[in-house]
C-alpha cells in the first residue's frame, strides 16, 4: 500500500495548506505509535489503545457484511430508498477508510464498481443522482465526497478511470457552487432558492475533499457558506436547522461544528461553544440511543472531536467506539430504521475507522 499512502500525503499536504490558512498543525504526542492504519504524517498515526482487537473483529465483520449487500451494478440502497448515490458513496468510503482503493486491495473490486455506477448516474448538469425522493443533494453531496476522496488518491494515474473521476469532480464541483443561495447554503434541490445547514454540511465537505485533490473552489464560496453556519448558531451553542427555526439539536449541532472546521477555521469561540455543547447533549453513554439522525450525527460528532484532539477527543474516542461495537447486529451490520442497515454499516464503519486516518478528509 505504499504507492497509495504516497498519493494521499502528496494530495492532502499540499492542499490543506491552500485551503485552511488559519489551521494550526499540532506536534505527535509521544504515546503515538505507527499503526496499519497510520496516515501520511506522525500526527495522523493511532494513539495507543485507540485500536483495539474488539474494534477489528466489528470491523472485519462490518466490511464483510456491507460487501455482501452490493447490488449488481455496483450500487447500495437503503431503507425505503432505491439505489443510491450517497448510500454507494458512504459503503464506498467505508472500504476506503481500511486502506482500499480502486483496484487495489481486498474491496478494491466494490469500490471500483461502485465508483462505476456513481459516473454512470453524473448528468449533463454536473448532478450525480439516481435515487431522488428526499431530494438529490444529500446524496450529490456524499458523493462528491466520495469522487473527491479517489481522485485524491489515483489523480497522478493517467489512466481512463482517473480522467473520467477529474471530470465528474469538476462538473460536480461546480453545481454545487452555482446552486449556492443568497444566504450562503444549501437546500435539497439543485436550486439557490433555500438553505439548511444539515445539506450545507454535505456540500461543505465535498468542497473540501476536491480542493484537497486540487479543484478550483472559490474563496467566496467558502466564506459565504462560513457566515450562514455561524448565523444558524444559537446562544446555547447548539445549531438550528435554518436560519428561521430555532430549536438546538445536537446530531444538526456537529454538522455545525464540522462545517467550520472544514471550512478551514480551527479556533474559534463558535467552535469551543459547539463542542460544549455536544459534550452536554450528545456525549456517547449518556443519551438514549440509538435515536433520530444517531449515525449521521455521530458522524460528524466524531470528525469533530478528532480536529478538536486533546481531552476532548481522548474522552469522547473510546465512548463512541464501544457503544458502537456494541450496536452491532450477530450479522455484522447495524441498524438505521430511516435509512436501512447499508446506510447504518456504512456510517458506523466509517466512524469506527477514523483513527486509521486513511481518508485524505480525515487527516490533520
Amino acid at each position: 500500500m505504499s504507492h497509495s499512502r504516497a498519493i494521499i500525503a502528496a494530495a492532502c499536504s499540499a492542499a490543506i495548506l491552500a485551503f485552511a490558512a488559519v489551521a494550526q498543525e499540532q506536534g505527535p504526542s509521544p504515546t503515538e505509535r505507527p499503526t496499519e492504519g497510520a496516515g501520511a504524517t506522525a500526527q495522523n498515526n493511532a494513539l495507543i489503545d485507540e485500536i483495539t482487537p474488539a474494534l477489528n473483529d466489528a470491523v472485519t465483520q462490518g466490511l464483510a457484511a456491507l460487501a455482501a449487500t452490493q447490488n449488481d451494478d455496483g450500487s447500495f440502497s437503503g431503507g425505503r430508498y432505491g439505489k443510491h448515490v450517497g448510500i454507494t458513496a458512504l459503503a464506498c468510503l467505508a472500504f476506503m477508510a481500511d486502506g482500499h482503493i480502486p483496484g487495489r486491495g481486498g474491496y478494491g473490486d466494490n469500490i471500483e464498481r461502485g465508483l462505476e455506477f456513481v459516473l454512470q448516474n453524473l448528468n449533463e448538469t454536473g448532478l450525480l443522482a439516481a435515487e431522488t425522493s428526499h431530494g438529490p443533494m444529500y446524496g450529490h453531496g456524499f458523493a462528491t465526497l466520495f469522487v473527491g476522496e479517489v481522485y485524491g488518491m489515483i489523480g497522478s494515474d493517467d489512466t481512463p478511470l482517473a480522467r473520467r473521476t477529474h471530470e465528474a469532480l469538476v462538473k460536480a464541483v461546480r453545481l454545487i457552487v452555482q446552486t449556492q443561495n443568497n444566504e450562503g447554503g444549501w437546500r435539497y434541490n439543485p436550486v439557490p432558492y433555500d438553505a439548511d445547514i444539515s445539506v450545507t454540511i454535505c456540500q461543505i465537505m465535498a468542497l473540501r475533499a476536491a480542493r484537497n485533490a486540487g479543484i478550483d473552489v472559490p474563496r467566496d464560496t467558502i466564506d459565504r457558506a462560513v457566515e450562514y453556519v455561524r448565523q444558524c448558531q444559537n446562544i446555547d451553542g447548539g445549531f438550528k436547522y435554518q436560519l428561521t427555526s430555532g430549536g438546538s439539536a445536537w446530531p444538526r449541532s456537529a454538522a455545525g461544528v464540522a462545517s467550520l472546521y472544514y471550512a478551514g477555521i480551527y479556533q474559534d469561540d463558535a467552535i469551543d461553544r459547539g463542542l460544549d455543547y455536544l459534550f452536554a447533549e450528545a456525549l456517547p453513554g449518556n443519551q438514549v440511543r440509538p435515536g433520530a439522525h444517531y449515525f449521521y450525527g455521530h458522524y460528524y460528532a466524531v470528525q469533530t472531536m478528532y480536529l478538536a484532539g486533546g481531552d476532548r477527543w481522548a474522552t469522547w474516542w473510546p465512548a463512541i467506539r464501544d457503544e458502537l461495537i456494541d450496536l452491532q447486529n450477530p450479522d455484522g451490520t447495524w441498524s438505521d430504521r430511516h435509512a436501512g442497515s447499508c446506510y447504518g454499516t456504512a456510517m458506523a464503519l466509517i466512524i469506527l475507522q477514523m483513527p486509521k486516518r486513511y481518508l485524505p478528509i480525515f487527516q490533520k
